[in-house]
C-alpha cells in the first residue's frame, strides 16, 4: 500500500509537473485560415514562460505556413501539435520575422521544414542567438529546458512570394531592429506586422533606430490604405481591424525620442531622465514604465552625443 502509495504520488507530481510548463497555446481564427496566438503584455517571467509574443500560421492548400515559432522549443512544439488540431497538413515553410529571441527560438520544433528569413535576420541569429537563448534561461527558467539556436535555412527578399498554394506580399523594412519583415496575406488580407507594431502594450527598443522605426510605420501605413487589409497583427498585443495600433505606436516612438532629446539639451544626467514622468497617455499602457527605463539606458547615450555635437 505504502508502494502505491509513493507511485501514484510521483504521477500526479509529474501531472503537475507537465501542466506547468503548459502555455495554453490556443489558436484563434481572424479570417479564412488564418489563425493567431495571441500573448501576453507582460515582460519575460517564469510566470508566463515567455508567452508574451503573436505568432500566427496560414493554412494553404498544399500545406501551412507559420509566421514565427515563439520563445522556446516547448513553445514551438506546442505551437505545432495546436497547429495540427486545426490542420493535418504538413508545415511548408516557417518565417522569422526578426531576430528577437520570442520569435525564432521554437524553430527547434520545425527543424525538419524550411525555415526563412530576411538575410540580415539570419545574421543577427547567427551572431546573437546563443546570447539571446542564455539571457531568457536567466528570465524565464525551466521554460527554456532543451532549447537551442536553430537558425533559419533559407533566405527572402522583399516582393511576391508564392508558398503551398498561397500569394504572400514582403515588406522588408527596419527600424526595431536591422531587418524587419512584414507579411501581408493576399488571400485574407491579414497583415502580419511583426514588433514594428505594439497594440496597447509599450514598444521594445534594445536594437531600435527610432528614426528608421518611424519612416517604416509611415510606409506600413501606407501599406495598410492601398491594400486594403482586414486585420491587424502586431508583434505584440491584441489583433485589430485598423491601423491604430501604428499611430499608437509612433506616438509612444515620437515622445520618447522628443523626451530624450530634450533632456540631453538640457543637460539632465541618466537618472534624472529615468525620473521623468510618463504622459497619461501612455502611463496606463503594460510595462511602460520598465520599458521607459530600459529605452533610456539604450537610447540616452546617443542623445547626449547627438545633443553636444
Amino acid at each position: 500500500m505504502k508502494r502505491l502509495f509513493c507511485y501514484l504520488t510521483l504521477l500526479v507530481a509529474g501531472g503537475l509537473n507537465a501542466a506547468e510548463f503548459d502555455y495554453g497555446l490556443k489558436a484563434r481564427q481572424i479570417a479564412s485560415d488564418v489563425h493567431v496566438f495571441v500573448g501576453r503584455t507582460e515582460d519575460f517571467t517564469p510566470a508566463n514562460g515567455g508567452n508574451i509574443v503573436n505568432t500566427g500560421f496560414i493554412v494553404a492548400p498544399g500545406g501551412t505556413i507559420v509566421i514565427d515559432s515563439g520563445s522556446s522549443r516547448r513553445y514551438g512544439e506546442q505551437m505545432r501539435q495546436a497547429i495540427a488540431g486545426i490542420s493535418p497538413k504538413s508545415v511548408a515553410l516557417v518565417i522569422n520575422t526578426h531576430h528577437h529571441p520570442d520569435h525564432f527560438l521554437g524553430n527547434q520544433a520545425f527543424a525538419d521544414t524550411p525555415i526563412a528569413a530576411l538575410a540580415a535576420t539570419r545574421q543577427g541569429i547567427g551572431a546573437d542567438g546563443n546570447v539571446f537563448a542564455e539571457n531568457l534561461y536567466g528570465l524565464t527558467g525551466d521554460w527554456m529546458k532543451g532549447t537551442e539556436v536553430f537558425a533559419p535555412t533559407q533566405t527572402l527578399a522583399a516582393g511576391t512570394l508564392e508558398v503551398a498554394g498561397r500569394r504572400l506580399r514582403l515588406i522588408a523594412l527596419n527600424g526595431h531592429t536591422e531587418a524587419d519583415l512584414v507579411i501581408y496575406d493576399e488571400t485574407s488580407g491579414v497583415l502580419f506586422a511583426g514588433d514594428l507594431v505594439f497594440n496597447e502594450r509599450a514598444p521594445t527598443t534594445p536594437h531600435a533606430n527610432v528614426e528608421h522605426w518611424l519612416a517604416a510605420l509611415d510606409q506600413l501605413e501606407a501599406i495598410t490604405r492601398e491594400t486594403g487589409f482586414k486585420m491587424l497583427v502586431p508583434g505584440h498585443g491584441e489583433v485589430a481591424r485598423d491601423a491604430a495600433p501604428i499611430r499608437q505606436t509612433r506616438a509612444w516612438l515620437e515622445w520618447l525620442q522628443r523626451t530624450l532629446r530634450e533632456s540631453a539639451a538640457a543637460g539632465l544626467d541618466m537618472n534624472e531622465v529615468l525620473a521623468r514622468p510618463l504622459p497619461p497617455e501612455f502611463a496606463k499602457l503594460p510595462v511602460a514604465a520598465s520599458e521607459y527605463r530600459r529605452s533610456v539606458g539604450h537610447l540616452f547615450p546617443a542623445a547626449e552625443q547627438e545633443a553636444l555635437k
